[in-house]
């Protein structure tokens, strides 16, 4: 009788699993997208990243990497690309991107230093081990000009994406610090995050822009910014000046993707001469997360934090002109669901 009571148990157990991965798999079906998005941030090389199957099961068309990439923190080289080779081999990496292009900005412990920019002294030579891991081609612009920035557009016979990377450290200048606050904003119109060649060059790639979508991928956050830590809004002169050229630009449907923060969340706001809203969307972090927050303001935020590991998607459908993103973690859960539409 207890045998029999075993394995009724069994079955029941086995039942059920079967069950669970019949409706993840007609739930990965019943997303019908025109065009699929993954990106994600902070990712230790030396720690497990369980993610990686999860992010393959959602079919992505594209990976970004949306900064500290690896945690290097170094200004020696050969152990930065050490750490470089420790992320190639780590389990599903390359299983998960070897059919799928790959586009990547850094963020600071990646580029070589806790909330470094421009003074950073081996940011060439990092530049260098960056581009040999993402294997850039030897013509690609950014083998011969300072800073990762770089852009790409993906087209289908139903719509494009245009998504532009940022750089965010090569040329930025040191941020003002605080007793009360890690960093206090600089008022008074001083200094840069992009550094002008970098900003004529983004004002270029906006005014020359007819996809149906541009995404705009920040390893620092565009839009919340009143936490003390690493944000645009450190420099509030960068932001309306990012603001202009997005209203000024021919650009349609600007969207953030950002990352640096250990958590994930949606912001959202909108500018005077755009009918639709600006979203920063933030997911962070792949290997590990800020799982003791409590709260933090954000006057832009839409909906809740989430402080698990996480990663992000974007699903476009050229047809109705929407995003549906997605924050997802272990186990491929949905976490949070943000759905645009743009008129």
């Amino acid at each position: 009788m207890k045998k029999i009571f075993v394995i009724l148990q069994l079955f029941t157990i086995s039942y059920f699993v079967s069950c669970a991965k019949i409706q993840e798999k007609k739930n990965l079906k019943s997303q019908k997208s025109d065009f699929v998005i993954a990106f994600g941030s902070c990712n230790k090389q030396s720690k497990t990243n369980v993610l990686w199957q999860e992010i393959a099961k959602n079919k992505p068309n594209l990976w970004i990497w949306g900064g500290d990439n690896i945690y290097a923190d170094t200004e020696d080289m050969e152990k930065m690309k050490r750490n470089y080779e420790e992320l190639r081999n780590q389990n599903g990496y390359i299983q998960t991107t070897k059919n799928i292009p790959v586009m990547a900005t850094w963020d600071d412990h990646d580029y070589g230093f806790n909330d470094a920019g421009n003074e950073y002294l081996m940011k060439k030579e990092s530049q260098k081990l960056f581009l040999d891991f993402f294997e850039a081609p030897k013509n690609d612009p950014r083998r011969n000009r300072e800073g990762i920035y770089h852009s790409q557009t993906f087209s289908t016979k139903k719509g494009s994406i245009k998504v532009i990377v940022l750089d965010t450290r090569y040329f930025r200048t040191s941020l003002t610090k605080t007793k009360n606050k890690r960093f206090q904003p600089n008022t008074f119109g001083e200094g840069t995050i992009l550094g002008e060649k970098q900003w004529n060059w983004l004002e270029d790639e906006l005014k020359k822009s007819n996809t149906d979508f541009t995404i705009i991928v920040s390893s620092i956050q565009f839009l919340s910014s009143e936490h003390g830590f690493e944000t645009w809004g450190n420099f509030p002169h960068e932001v309306e000046k990012m603001k202009n050229l997005i209203e000024k630009s021919s650009a349609t449907t600007v969207l953030f993707l950002s990352g640096d923060r250990h958590i994930s969340e949606f912001s959202s706001t909108t500018f005077n001469g755009l009918k639709y809203p600006i979203i920063d969307f933030t997911s962070s972090g792949l290997t590990h997360s800020y799982s003791s927050y409590s709260s933090e303001p954000n006057k832009y935020r839409v909906k809740n934090v989430v402080n698990e590991i996480s990663f992000g998607l974007l699903h476009f459908d050229f047809k109705n002109k929407s995003v549906k993103m997605q924050m997802r973690g272990k186990q491929n859960t949905l976490q949070q669901e943000l759905i645009q539409v743009y008129q």
